[in-house]
């Protein structure tokens, strides 16, 4: 009999990602029925769901009893939370606790949580303004303290964060301006071609992954080799550009600024992942992450845009 997985944000990049990589493995798919949850199964994105077979469920975070519902009957479920919907670290942080409560009630036996790490922690109160990582951070040890079985994915820097930050100029070349020196690290990642295969790995991985954290990143990345990289892909010259953090602010909206620059303060030290090794996430994957030249060369067409 088929067990059931539970996929929160199914019309998203990471659900999206997560449940195309299930139907497209050929044990994970015959092993589990996807349940879709998406706020409005009506949009084309959960039909065309719907037509591969995919279980659609409308479920709001914020009620209690439809993630009840949501969980209900699965084996294994999937959680991502969305800090910028709301803005509020509060109320992630409550549909995070609804949906472990409701985990543990309906003896859930693998919950995978995207997570990020605590960078006031990680930063001994340096960086005390990146709610975002902050909330998810608090959300995992909340699950870890209430005793369901759970792995924690951890993605990192989004490539296509990079396609508004490559700025294309008038002569056809590419420069961007960034708060932080070449000993910055990006971990990056292709969050909707490879969330897919981290939490698929963590999933046949079960006994080994519990409790740990998964850094789902294809390799760290300095501003120079970013844009070397960039160029080595398309042909086109790019450059990047070190600003003061006061200028940096001046781009962004008052609201974000802060927040969008700490996030890339925290790049130089403690590190986005605080300094931990891709190596033994990686030896988990049977396909290999998608790299910064690669990304490129398949979303050229968004960096002319």
């Amino acid at each position: 009999m088929s067990k059931v997985i539970t996929v929160f944000g199914a019309t998203g990049n990471q659900g999206g990602s997560v449940i195309r990589a299930i139907l497209a493995d050929s044990a994970l798919s015959k092993e589990f029925i996807i349940r879709g949850i998406t706020r409005d199964t009506s949009k084309p994105a959960a039909k065309e769901l719907a037509g591969k077979g995919v279980e659609l469920m409308s479920a709001d975070l914020s009620s209690v009893a439809s993630v009840a519902l949501a969980v209900q009957g699965a084996h294994t479920v999937f959680l991502v939370t969305n800090y910028w919907e709301t803005m509020s670290r509060d109320t992630e942080y409550s549909q995070g606790k609804n949906v472990a409560d409701a985990a543990k009630a309906a003896g859930v036996s693998h919950l995978i949580f995207s997570s990020l790490i605590h960078v006031t922690e990680a930063s001994k109160g340096a960086l005390p303004n990146v709610p975002h990582f902050d909330g998810k951070a608090d959300i995992e040890k909340y699950i870890h303290a209430s005793g369901v079985p759970a792995t924690y994915v951890l993605p990192g820097y989004f490539m296509s964060n990079l396609i508004s930050s490559l700025q294309k100029k008038e002569d056809g070349s590419y420069q961007m301006f960034l708060p932080i020196s070449d000993a910055a690290r990006f971990p990056l990642f292709d969050v909707v071609s490879d969330t897919g295969k981290f939490v698929t790995a963590a999933i046949k991985n079960r006994s080994a992954v519990l409790g740990k954290h998964i850094y789902e990143a294809a390799e760290y990345y300095s501003p120079s080799r970013i844009v070397k990289e960039f160029t080595e892909a398309t042909g086109k010259p790019a450059s990047w550009t070190q600003i003061s953090t006061d200028q940096y602010k001046q781009f962004l909206p008052s609201a974000v600024a802060e927040e969008f620059l700490e996030n890339h303060l925290l790049l130089e030290g403690p590190g986005y992942y605080a300094g931990a090794d891709l190596k033994e996430s990686h030896d988990l994957l049977e396909q290999k992450p998608t790299t910064w030249k690669e990304f490129v060369t398949k979303n050229a067409a968004k960096f002319d845009a």
